[in-house]
């Protein structure tokens, strides 16, 4: 929007900001306002006003748009615009349309009344031509006065002149002249000597007859008496043109021919018709010729309804007032409707939007007021709804934050529990790894050096998940490490090299301490071995855990299960088996979340995929090993969240 300065408006930044349209329009608005005060009016001004009206509509919609863009950002202003298109702007199309086609109609009837007139006119001068060529030359001379007599009232400055053996000519001084030979009988308009005639031409034999009278402005505006003025378009004299400059008879008329307005929506009705005009001396060619007529509303609608009364003239006046202060008043009302329910929702708005920024500040005991039973009504109370309940979950969130910073805790002292170093053996490699599905594992895994060259390996798998789950982890394992320091403190003090105590026996105490210190629901699958660096051979008991695969020159051997699971049973009894590691022998120990991962379709990863994949990367380093298992996995269930917690000990013998 400009600003105005110290003598008006800014018109060099309107000037910049304004497009090639709206500067079109502009200077055409010019040239439309010097035609219409200085020049004289006609077919070419309607052309222009019409052009004037589409493109300054279109330049108003331009520049609606821009304003809109600035003054829609509150939905009070936005209601306001909507009502504006969906409602006032289609009655003002109405109302336009309406303008337009009562424009249009007045126009077209006057061009109507006038070139029906102006025909009929010509036909009787046809009629009279014909009669007169065939009449017997004794009724020819008996009537030819009188009807002479007729015609230059009917049309004035008329001219006839009929050849037969003698020449007879009226008046007696009329110039008229026969047409060139080319011409056969017609009637109509001719163009001769830079004038529009009416005329008519008969011929039988020798006999012409030939009836010619000039269409000035004067007679032409009087065709439809009280009508307006009606002027036409004289031809250039470049015969290509078709319509060029103005003849005289387009010239105004000397005496005020337009009616003058009964009120203000009576204005002048510019309109034009295209009516074809012989050329006089180019038989037999003709050419279109613009027919001008200016006219008010009340002049037409005069001359469509009987002289004899004016009660249409009063009547429809009033008539249209009272349309017009009806419409107003509904409007109004509409209007006044419109802008209460208006408020009505924009004020609910603003409150809502109040309180998002109280709350949004923090302020979650803020409440907006309700007022109503309609849906506004229940927004706002479900926002008060949702503030009170946004105060509780706030209590909840920092809650479970507590409990998410205690859990951080919980995974670091549990990461701390498993093996921080791998015991140095000369004929065994060993690698382990446990992901866990949260943020605490339930799986266990260690590995320990041991007197005489030997290593203690476990694995084990707590039924359950989370922290109930890692906390019975952390109980096996501190039992297992107890145990096992036990165990070699007896062999210090008796002076030997080996464990006193068997694979078996030290996992049924492992079990009778879980079931007496937990609850009944409470219990795990677990593995325990010890490994002879001297002699390789792996002593183990399986208790309810997987048995553990070996790739053997690129075959699996499945090792046994001793016994049930931990702290199920009090006095469950255990086995205990031996293997012997060969040379490039990988053992692999490993829990449920390995195998029992599930794809899309509801298929468990298995065992026997377990084994393809150690089989196909046996060769690789033992971590590439470890990594492609998990990959696998994690590629058989598509999602990167684990099904379960996944935990792998592989050894591999030198």
């Amino acid at each position: 929007m400009a600003s105005p300065t110290s003598d008006g408006w800014d018109w060099n930044s309107i000037y910049r900001k304004s497009g090639l349209l709206e500067k079109l329009f502009a200077a055409l608005l010019a040239i439309w306002a010097v035609w219409y005060y200085f020049a004289p009016r006609g077919a070419m001004l309607s052309l222009l006003q019409l052009t004037l009206f589409f493109l300054g509509a279109w330049v108003l919609v331009r520049w609606l748009r821009k304003g809109t863009r600035h003054a829609i950002w509150r939905l009070r202003n936005r209601l306001y615009v909507t009502y504006l298109f969906i409602a006032v702007v289609p009655i003002c199309l109405i109302l336009i349309l309406t303008a337009i086609g009562t424009y249009i109609f007045t126009g077209q009837i006057a061009v109507y009344l006038v070139t029906s007139e102006l025909e009929r006119r010509t036909a009787s001068m046809r009629s009279s031509a014909e009669w007169l060529v065939s009449a017997s030359e004794a009724r020819r001379n008996e009537s030819l006065r009188e009807m002479a007599s007729y015609y230059e009232r009917k049309f004035p400055g008329l001219e006839l002149l009929i050849r037969d053996k003698n020449e007879i000519r009226f008046p007696e001084n009329a110039r008229i002249v026969s047409p060139p030979a080319e011409w056969k009988d017609i009637s109509g308009m001719v163009y001769k000597d830079r004038q529009l005639y009416a005329w008519a031409r008969a011929t039988s034999g020798a006999r012409e007859v030939i009836m010619m009278t000039p269409l000035t402005a004067e007679y032409l505006s009087d065709l439809v008496p009280n009508l307006g003025d009606v002027s036409y378009l004289a031809f250039s004299e470049d015969p290509s043109i078709k319509i060029g400059k103005r003849g005289s008879a387009a010239l105004p008329s000397r005496r005020e021919t337009l009616p003058p307005a009964v009120n203000r929506a009576d204005v002048v009705v510019d309109w034009f018709t295209l009516i074809p005009v012989a050329m006089w001396d180019k038989p037999p060619q003709t050419r279109n010729t613009a027919l001008s007529i200016r006219t008010r509303f009340s002049a037409v609608l005069r001359s469509l309804t009987s002289p004899q009364t004016d009660l249409n003239e009063n009547f429809a006046p009033i008539l249209f007032l009272f349309a017009s202060i009806l419409f107003l008043l509904v409007e109004l009302v509409a209007l006044l409707i419109g802008i209460t329910l208006t408020r009505t929702i924009t004020g609910a708005v603003h409150n809502i939007y109040e309180g998002t920024e109280r709350v949004r500040e923090g302020d979650f005991s803020h409440r907006i007021e309700v007022k109503g039973q309609d849906q506004l009504a229940e927004l706002g109370t479900s926002f008060n709804r949702m503030t009170a309940n946004l105060e509780r979950l706030l209590a909840v969130a920092k809650e479970k934050e507590r409990m998410q910073a205690e859990l951080e805790l919980a995974r670091e002292v549990q990461s701390q529990l498993y093996p921080k170093t791998v015991p140095a053996m000369k004929t065994l490699d060993l690698i382990a790894v446990c992901n866990p599905a949260r943020m605490v594992s339930g799986d266990y895994f260690d590995y320990q050096a041991l007197m005489g060259n030997k290593v203690a390996i476990a694995v084990g798998d707590v039924a359950g998940k989370g922290i109930s789950a890692a906390l019975l982890m952390a109980t096996v394992g501190s039992s297992m490490r107890t145990q096992l320091r036990n165990c070699m403190e007896q062999v210090l003090l008796g002076g030997g090299t080996h464990m006193p105590m068997p694979t078996s026996q030290l996992v049924a105490q492992l079990n009778q301490q879980i079931f007496n210190d937990t609850a009944p629901e409470k219990y795990l699958t677990f593995y325990f071995g010890v490994y002879d660096d001297d002699t390789s051979i792996l002593t183990y008991t399986n208790a309810g855990h997987l048995p553990p695969i070996v790739i053997r020159d690129g075959k699996a051997l499945r090792l046994d299960v001793n016994g049930t699971v931990v702290g199920a049973f009090p006095f469950a009894e255990y086995g205990e088996s031996t293997v012997k590691l060969e040379s490039g022998d990988l053992f692999v120990c490993f829990t449920d979340g390995i195998t029992e991962p599930e794809n899309e379709y509801g298929e468990m990863f298995g065992e026997d995929r377990l084994i393809d994949v150690l089989a196909r990367h046996v060769d690789r380093d033992d971590q590439q090993v470890v990594n492609a298992v998990m990959e696998a996995v994690q590629e058989w269930t598509g999602s990167p969240e684990l099904q379960d917690d996944m935990t792998m000990l592989m050894a591999r013998r030198r």
